[in-house]
């Protein structure tokens, strides 16, 4: 008996299993954030979807009708993508807003995810602007392999981000 409680020997797979069942529930309950692009970075890149395929000047309001985005959120971002040289934006009674690239295969995911979200890494010792703490705590000049294989994995995926145009999208 473990603290007034009666206590059997679990086998090694069904331990396993409860201790999973756990971890699942304290997911399930508490506020970790799961790897995504955030909501901002989805409407990024269906906004310049829409640009592409209309082909023409659009207001931003047909934009937000037609992308389902709320119009204040979608000037939001359109302000940034104008910003970057991803669009153009024109004033005046026959202002709007549209594609600016010469092609679609001109622009990548990675670009739209970089200028909504800035820089991504898979962990934060990757940021050059935060480091490695257990560098910095211990005076080592080398990165642990966990580092390593994290830098790899985010090669690969950014690698994979920029070969993927709005080409292949539309």
């Amino acid at each position: 008996m473990i603290n007034g409680l009666h206590h059997k020997k679990l086998s090694p797979k069904r331990t396993l299993v409860t201790i999973l069942i756990y971890i699942f529930v304290y997911i399930l309950s508490s506020n970790i954030k799961l790897m995504h692009i955030t909501l901002e970075t989805d409407y990024a890149i269906r906004i310049i979807t829409y640009l592409i395929r209309e082909r023409q000047r659009v207001d931003a309001k047909k934009i937000s009708d037609e992308t389902e985005v709320t119009l204040r959120f979608a000037l939001k971002i359109l302000r940034k993508l104008v910003a970057a040289g991803f669009v153009n934006s024109f004033k005046g009674v026959k202002g709007g807003y549209e594609y600016a690239k010469e092609s679609p295969k001109d622009l990548s995911l990675y670009d739209v995810i970089v200028v909504v979200e800035g820089e991504c890494f898979l962990s934060r010792c990757l940021d050059v602007r935060i480091g490695c703490n257990r560098r910095n705590a211990s005076n080592r000049s080398d990165c642990c392999k966990v580092q390593r294989e994290f830098a790899k994995v985010s090669a690969h995926l950014k690698n994979d981000l920029k070969e993927i145009t709005f080409e292949r999208l539309i």
